[in-house]
Order: structure tokens, then sequence, then C-alpha cells
């Protein structure tokens, strides 16, 4: 059966493990690396679907969980899909559910048929397991599912994690077996294995026998040393296939996505972008921005001089600041703007220091993090 998406590297960095590559879905093609803002309830929060666009996003990620307590996934296969409910042509990237179940709900039990919990909305009950999650994102048609996967915390203790492995080995089988529309959705597995090498290796050891188009590295930046992360990624990307796209989940500092790059992930996402813009703190290249700050209530310079999004091409810190202490709404959305165009921008200067050869992407890595961290 012919996948949904397939990928192709186009070219790789020859001092890092940096690569630059091509994933065509049904929806449109995108250039990896690459980071994808987060649509958690079908909306990338305070921003509509044609900023995204603007700005350069190439794929969004929604997630299972949330969609399946509300509206439902019904109600969202009847209206025609997640791409027409929410007005998204592009691709989409759906989350299986499982972070959020352990991180959001009210967890009953963990057992080899699922999860129990109990809805954050309302209290309902429910049962999900590896068949309800692929179900669920059937309906929603997105162009890549995740399979469902325990991410275990940290700390946790190694016994546990072994068992962990196993079974979201074991649940990746039930969601593959469940899988049905493979021209139309593709199916990534995750690796788990929590801080531990060995561990990692056994579970991608098991997952790529299953052949699928892509792998996902779960797990990481669950409240671990940026060291660790590091460290265990470092030991991740070599475990899984060279000719298949590496997604490393939840992360989204300016480090996290050259440093992963460096290590040969091609796909990223994260929640920092809009969350930092609805507390007031804009990224810049000149490092972050807390608007909140009496300095800025005179300064009448753009956010980024050299940003070319809406906000910065229209509007001074002064202004962003009034509407931060006036809790306006427009503030979330002209911030959010700024942030994630700033994070695609970062992505798109990765993937031209590829494309150049030679030891241009170490030096663009170094030179936009010394600039941003004030190194």
């Amino acid at each position: 059966m012919k996948d949904a998406v397939n990928f192709k590297v186009l070219k790789k960095d020859g001092e890092t493990r940096a690569r630059r590559g091509k994933l065509t879905t049904p929806h449109g093609v995108v250039e990896t690396p690459v980071f994808m803002p987060v649509g958690t309830a079908a909306t990338v929060k305070a921003v509509k679907p044609d900023d995204v666009k603007e700005i350069g996003a190439q794929i969004i990620l929604a997630n299972t969980y949330h969609l399946y307590i509300r509206p439902g996934h019904e109600v969202i296969e009847k209206a025609g899909g997640l791409h027409s409910f929410m007005g998204w042509n592009g691709p989409i990237l759906t989350d299986s559910g499982g972070f959020q179940v352990f991180s959001l709900a009210s967890l009953g039990k963990i057992s080899e048929e699922g999860v129990e919990f109990a809805s954050h909305v309302d209290g309902s009950k429910h049962l999900l397991t590896p068949e309800k999650s692929i179900e669920i994102q059937q309906a929603l048609g997105s162009d890549i599912m995740m399979a469902f996967d325990e991410c275990v915390p940290y700390p946790a203790e190694r016994d546990y994690v072994e068992g962990s492995v196993g079974r979201t080995t074991r649940w990746l089988e039930r969601c593959k077996a469940a899988h049905k529309n493979t021209e139309r959705q593709s199916l990534f597995g995750i690796m788990q294995g929590g801080m531990y090498a060995d561990l990692r290796r056994m579970s991608a050891e098991q997952i790529v026998e299953f052949d699928l188009p892509g792998y996902a590295i779960g797990g990481l930046s669950v409240g671990e040393p940026k060291e660790l992360m590091y460290e265990i990624l470092d030991g991740c990307t070599e475990l899984l296939p060279k000719d298949k796209p590496r997604y490393l989940m939840g992360v989204g500092s300016p480090d996290a996505l050259l440093e992963g790059t460096a290590l040969g992930v091609d796909m990223f996402d994260c929640v920092l972008p809009t969350r930092e813009a609805r507390h007031g703190r804009a990224m810049t290249r000149d490092g972050s921005v807390n608007l909140r700050n009496s300095k800025y209530a005179e300064d009448f310079a753009p956010l980024d001089e050299e940003c070319g999004c809406y906000c910065c091409n229209n509007f001074t810190k002064s202004y962003l600041r009034h509407l931060v202490m006036s809790k306006e709404i427009l503030a979330a959305t002209l911030i959010s703007i700024h942030n994630l165009a700033f994070l695609t921008d970062i992505m798109a200067g990765a993937r031209s220091a590829i494309e150049a050869g030679g030891k241009k992407f170490s030096d663009y890595k170094s030179e936009t993090l010394g600039r941003y961290y004030g190194a």
C-alpha cells in the first residue's frame, strides 16, 4: 500500500547531522527542517488561519484528546474533516492524545487495553485505547497521525520505563492494525525510553520493525535538564531510519530547534510562541522581550527591526505594551503572529544554511543562538 506522505533528503550538512528535506503530504509539500505551530483545539490560539499561512507556516498540529472531548470527532467528521472545520487547507499532524491524557486528565488507570481517565472539562469518564485514538484521528482527517503511546514523566524508575516501552510498542501494533486509509493518512510511530539510552535503543529497534513512513522522539522536554535532553537526543536520532522524517515532540525554544536540527531532527512543535505571547513576552533576534517592563512605555521601535511580520511592520513596542497592560485581546494576536514568524524565520534560515554547505549551518547556529541568548 502506498503511504499518504513521503520524505526525501535533499542535502546533508557536512559538519553536523543537519539535513534539508522535503515531506510531501496530501495537502501540500513541507520543507524541512520545520517548526509546526500548535493548533491544539483546531485553532492556533489568537491567530487566524490566513495569518498563520502569511507568516510562512507550512504545517500545523492539532490534538486528538482535546477534539475528542469537544466538540467531538463525530462533529468534525460531519463538517468534512479538520481541514474544512478549521479553515486550514495545508498539512495537519494530529497528536495521539496520549500526552494530554497523562498531563491534563484525572487518570483512572493505565492497562494493556488503554487509559481510563476523567475529562478535564466535565469529569466524564472515558477509555482511550490505541484503536480509539486511530478512530478519532481518521475522523479528523489529518495528513499525519501519531500512534498512541505512554509518555512517562521525569524522573521515572527504570523498571517502569522498560514496561512502558513494551506497552508503547504493543499499542503501536494495534494502531497500525486499526489504520485503514493509508493512502490518505500516514501513521508515525513514537520512540520512548525515558532518560535510559539502552531503553531508547530497545524502543527504536522495536518500532522501526513496523516500517512506518516516519518516526517521532517522545518523552523529552518533560522536566529534565536541557543538557540531559540533548545527551539523550544525540543518541536517539541515529537509531531511526536515515531516509524517513524524524520528529522531536514538544520543543520550540530557539536552542532546542537549532541544536535538534544539528542532531538530525526534521520536525518540531511547541505551544511556546503563542503561550509566551499571551503573557506579554516576545521572541526577537536579540532575545526575549517582556513587554510589561516599563522601559518599553515610550519605545516607538518595532519588536524586531529585522522582522517583516505584520506586527513588526505596523506596531511599536510602546503600543504593544499598552495592549498588554490594558489586557486587550489584540495583544495576544499581534505578539503571537510575531513569535510564530520569528521561529518560522529561524527554520527558514536553517534550511538556507544547510543548502549553502560548508560551515554555513554551524556558523548560522552559533550566530543565531549567541545573539538570542547574549553569549
